[in-house]
């Protein structure tokens, strides 16, 4: 491999630190704010938060501000004695690099950082629930009728930024790269609208790792997205092709499920919630994961965080 020439490395160092920490993780809300459809290879970041004051702060020496982007078309999630499918997800934000201290902050887009596809619990809430011989679940149970009644969908949210990276974790396998608190929103007619397994207080905490080793490759390309493999402004760092897990995880109890949550501790006995670590596991296949970051950002001290913006925006189709 050929030398990084030095004005690269500054350039180099963010998008590649910014890709280690760009885990995707589960089928995940939907309520995010909406992606803006982007020219070439900006296109995966569509909801990077460039116009962040932390990130237009950013002057390129001392901070240098990179946009993440990660996705995996589906895996498998277990909680307590419950498995389900993943959908396709989506997970970006914005990364601040402290070039002195070696550290790492994530800078979620307003709508949060998770987007996917909801997943469908097998079984649905027969399969939750059901059957039981306490009065009201059972007369729940003997009012699910049709398909629609029955089904329970599962979505992933995000329960709060994501914390402790560790940059090298992610090039290799077996190490946590990133931990990241969520929550489980399932959905049903008879649930209500504020069933949840997790919360902010009390979240599930992923701590995903690689399990098999990434493809890494390393693109340049233009401020408005075209690609320039011999000049580009910008580069784009990826890591694909690869299989990540964890677990570690505990799983606290559903909470909310029902009128006055009277039906949670239904869903907690049949699911065996709260699960201890060790009895839960999530796995991604085929990860896919890009990082984008100006070139040389010190060659626009100290408004590298402003070209970045201004160059997001030039590639918005």
């Amino acid at each position: 491999m050929r030398a990084v020439p030095k004005r690269w490395r500054t350039g180099l160092l963010a998008a590649g630190a910014a890709a280690v920490v760009a885990i995707p993780l589960t089928p995940l809300s939907a309520s995010a704010a909406s992606a803006a459809n982007l020219n070439g290879d900006w296109a995966p970041f569509s909801r990077c938060p460039v116009d962040d004051p932390a990130m237009l702060a950013a002057d390129g020496q001392d901070l240098v501000a990179s946009c993440v982007s990660s996705y995996s078309p589906g895996g498998s999630i277990k909680l307590g004695s419950t498995e389900a499918t993943t959908g396709a997800n989506d997970m970006q934000f914005g990364v601040i690099q402290d070039t002195a201290a070696g550290t790492f902050k994530v800078i979620p887009p307003a709508g949060g950082s998770l987007v996917g596809a909801p997943t469908t619990i097998p079984g649905g809430l027969l399969g939750l629930m059901c059957p039981s011989d306490i009065p009201v679940v059972t007369g729940v149970c003997n009012s699910i009728t049709n398909v629609s009644l029955n089904k329970v969908v599962a979505t992933v949210e995000s329960a709060g930024t994501p914390t402790e990276f560790n940059l090298t974790s992610g090039l290799t396998t077996g190490q946590q790269i990133v931990k990241l608190p969520v929550r489980i929103h399932l959905e049903n007619p008879l649930l209500g609208s504020n069933c949840y397994i997790g919360s902010a207080s009390d979240p599930v905490i992923l701590r995903p790792q690689n399990t098999t080793a990434p493809a890494v490759a390393i693109q340049r390309f233009d401020g408005d997205g075209t690609r320039n493999a011999a000049e580009g402004s910008m580069l784009r760092f990826a890591l694909t092709g690869n299989t990540q897990g964890d677990t570690t995880f505990s799983v606290p109890k559903a909470t909310g499920c029902g009128l006055g949550g009277i039906l949670s501790w239904a869903v907690n006995l049949k699911t065996g919630l709260p699960s201890a670590s060790g009895n839960n596991h999530l796995t991604l296949n085929n990860a896919s994961t890009y990082s984008g970051a100006l070139t040389s950002p010190g060659l626009v001290l100290p408004n590298a965080g402003k070209v970045l913006s201004q160059n997001w925006h030039s590639a918005v189709k």
